[in-house]
Formats: C-alpha cells, structure tokens, sequence
C-alpha cells in the first residue's frame, strides 16, 4: 500500500512537480504511532473523518473530545469519540476504510491518518496504513474549539461564503479514504446553486485529495462555524479544472445535512 497511486501521480505530473513529490514519498511508509506521531494525536481535541453511511453515501465528519481522545499505539488507533446522534456518520459500519486529519489551529500543524475501520463499539478501531503531517499554509490560527453542535442551520450560504476553513473527504477506489483540511481568505469558496468551487491553493505537492478525485470523484465536504457550532456536511461529485498547471476544484451537491 506504500507509495503514490495512480491518481496522485497523475495530478503530479499535470502540476509539473512531479520530482519535487517524490522526495515526499517515505511519508507514506508504514506508521509508528508510539512516537511523536502518537503524542501530537493524544493532545488533540479535533479530528475530522470521512468514511461512508450504511447506505454507502461518502460524508465528512467532526469528532470534538477532550485531548487524549485520539490513542495510538504501534500501527493502531482507538478513538475514544463518535460522531453526534443526528451526524451523517452516527452510525457509521466498521469494514470500511476511514480518513482522518486532526489539527492544532494553534500551533498550525496538522496530521492525516488513514486506514481500516475494523470495529465500532463507543468508539473507532483503526487499523493505520498511513500517518504524516501536512504543511502549515493555510491554517488559521486564531480558530477555537467549536462549541456542541447547533441544532439548525437557516444561511447556508453565508456559512460557505464567509468560510476561510472547510474539510474534504475524498476517497479512492483501492487505496482508501482522506480527509483533509483547507484554507484561505475568507470567501475563497464559491457558491452558485448547487455548485461550488475553489482555486487549489500550493500545497506540499503530495496531491492526496485531488490524486483522489482524478481517480473517483466521489467527494465530501464540511464547514464548520467556529462561534456558533453550526455544522454543514455535503457531499456529491467533484472534479478538477486545469488551466496551465493551475486548477481548482467545481464540486456538485448531491445530498446535504
């Protein structure tokens, strides 16, 4: 499972960074949890993961715990955590393959952990197949904790068009599912109906998402409201529009909650 695949590697070539990601390439070795990996996830209180609901639909989701939540040891995980009652993935089924990222606005770091869902039963098993940290850009610092779920969302547009942080879940036919995080001003994502889109913004050159999407365009999305706990999950179609070695990201919404 090592290595890139073949949607990774093909936006890479389209980038023209095709040398630069493959310096990158040991991060996706085989994880160690009990290290320093292992200490930066104990002392988070924010994760967010993409996996399927039972009827196979892919969305992105929060998980908001006190740090130490997150325990890994070895190439294991157990999440002492699950998504809300009314969450798209409440109830999610085990024997499926699992994003996660979680972050420290703060200090501005954040770490992908992919895997197997192995087990459900108050919390998450996983088994880990990839754990690497991602670059700073793009974080704001001065985000917090959200606070308990809202229970309504009345202006989903607002919420989107005021938005400098989202979280999208992209998943790959073999390889397994992602989450990541995104950033930029305020108002880098635009809305138009049931379309959305984003400018893709210089990242670690890895292209994990968007290799994702030039491989299956199934995609999720997740905003957050940092003051208010408003939460809105998407998910739908993506794909990604090239212009030169520039893109950006036109998702289409499928179902929303």
């Amino acid at each position: 499972m090592g290595g890139f695949h073949d949607g990774e590697l093909a936006v890479q070539e389209r980038a023209g960074v095709r040398y630069l990601a493959q310096r990158l390439g040991p991060m996706l070795a085989p994880p160690d949890l009990s290290g320093g990996a292992g200490r930066f996830l104990a002392g988070r209180d924010l994760a967010v993961i993409t996996a399927r609901d039972h009827s196979g639909r892919l969305w992105t989701s929060p998980l908001v715990a006190h740090a130490g939540f997150l325990d890994g040891y070895n190439a294991l995980l157990h999440v002492n955590a699950l998504p809300h009652k009314g969450d798209p993935l409440h109830d999610l089924p085990a024997g499926q393959q699992i994003g996660m990222v979680a972050i420290d606005f703060a200090a501005r770091r954040r770490m992908r952990v992919n895997g197997l869902l192995t087990r459900v039963d108050g919390g998450l098993h996983i088994e880990v197949e990839q754990a690497y940290g991602n670059c700073p850009q793009h974080i704001n610092p001065d985000h917090r904790l959200p606070p308990a779920p809202h229970p309504s969302l009345t202006d989903r547009a607002a919420l989107i068009g005021a938005a400098d942080t989202f979280f999208l879940g992209t998943i790959h036919p073999v390889r397994g599912a992602d989450a990541s995080h995104r950033g930029g001003d305020s108002g880098f994502v635009h809305l138009s109906g049931d379309d959305l889109w984003w400018d893709d913004l210089p990242g670690n050159n890895m292209f994990n998402s968007l290799g994702n999407i030039a491989a299956n365009d199934e995609a999720a999305l997740l905003f957050l409201d940092f003051d208010t706990g408003a939460r809105l999950h998407l998910s739908g179609r993506a794909e990604i529009e090239w212009i030169g070695t520039d893109r950006r990201v036109h998702f289409r919404v499928e179902a929303r909650k």
